[in-house]
């Protein structure tokens, strides 16, 4: 009998690297009647650390019994793990300014049934946005924010992530730098997409930066946000070509396309749990 879809599961995990690790994985599945759909795995040789991602049907238990029986299993290989129902869409929330190329590529993509998101919610700085929003049916939060009103501001935008129960916020060139103490709120869950091939080009204008530097490729990177600006581990990035006949102007409308392609890839792979984090580095079984 072939599995429905709400009995596929993706597992994922890391732990200290020892011998019989995906024998031990793959027999606690046989043992409770799972089959193994897809799986992959990374040994970094440089932290000892052992990374997994198991896609599997099981039909003899449900989630709950699966979670508990793991959670028992897991404890003595000290791992850190996640598991989730592969039919169920990734509750999501999308921050944007003023730039709107990637807000409209992921919503665009999302309606075409390409990315497994629940978009719940789109918040921005700005007005411009909102009869895009409520052309895809998608609330939309208008919440400004100056130096004087930050702290309340992020507050209401915390309020709304957490209250639409978020797995996932997406700055879409969302242009405000988030404090510490939100970045820490959303550790894990938050990504960005930086107008740049990091770490080269930080911060702001990074179009015109390289293009005083006079670079032959320009790129795009979605990194998890920290604290530290545009520091966080990354996921995703890409390149296009730049020549010495390209203007300021000529190199950003270039670079939105990458932005939105190395945006998507990123978002597509976190809410498939396609990503784990490796310390400052990222795991991203594709």
């Amino acid at each position: 009998m072939t599995p429905s879809a709400n009995q596929t599961y993706i597992l994922t995990l890391s732990c200290p690297d020892r011998r019989g690790l995906v024998h031990a994985v793959s027999g606690f599945l046989l043992e409770r009647g799972g089959n193994i759909e897809e799986a992959a795995q990374f040994n970094d040789h440089a932290t000892g650390l052992f990374f997994m991602r198991v896609q599997f049907a099981c039909g003899a238990h449900d989630y709950a019994s699966l979670q508990a029986d793991w959670a028992a299993f897991a404890q003595p290989y000290q791992m850190r793990w996640g598991l989730h129902a592969a039919a169920a869409p990734m509750k999501t929330v999308l921050m944007v300014s003023r730039e709107g190329h990637c807000l409209n590529d992921l919503l665009f993509r999302h309606k075409s049934g390409l990315l497994r998101l629940d978009i719940r919610a789109i918040i921005s700085n700005h007005r411009d946005f909102y009869q895009l929003a409520a052309s895809y049916d998608v609330p939309f939060h208008h919440i400004p924010v100056t130096a004087a009103t930050k702290p309340q501001a992020e507050a209401r935008q915390l309020e709304i992530i957490e209250s639409e129960g978020a797995e996932l916020v997406v700055l879409a060139r969302y242009m405000q730098v988030l404090s510490d103490a939100m970045c820490t709120r959303l550790e894990g869950r938050a990504i960005n997409i930086h107008h740049s091939f990091l770490p080269s080009f930080k911060g702001a204008r990074p179009y015109r930066q390289a293009h005083e530097r006079g670079v032959k490729l320009i790129g795009a990177t979605a990194h998890y946000v920290t604290a530290a600006l545009d520091e966080g581990p990354i996921i995703e990035q890409d390149v296009a070509r730049a020549d010495h006949t390209d203007t300021v102007e000529d190199l950003a409308a270039r670079g939105r396309d990458t932005e939105s392609l190395v945006l998507a890839r990123a978002v597509k792979w976190h809410s498939e749990h396609r990503v784990l984090l490796n310390g400052h580095k990222t795991v991203v079984f594709r």
